[in-house]
């Protein structure tokens, strides 16, 4: 695995973590969500494939420019 690969999935973890947190946090300050765990769940997912996908395809530009 790249490390570029290795990175972007790292930051798709912290993109879905963050997401369940903000959502549980939410829950606890807030009001319930009105929506059942497993569409949470799929959310999540898919903020973490963005997540990744963003960091994978941002990278290579940071770096060239020497940002990272």
């Amino acid at each position: 695995m790249t490390p570029r690969t290795k990175s972007a999935l790292l930051w798709g973890a912290v993109g879905l973590l963050a997401f369940l947190a903000a959502v549980q946090g939410y829950q606890l300050l807030v009001a319930p969500v009105p929506v059942s765990i497993p569409a949470v769940g799929a959310v999540a997912v898919g903020v973490g494939l963005l997540t990744a996908g963003v960091a994978y395809a941002t990278e290579h530009r940071l770096r060239t420019k020497g940002r990272t």
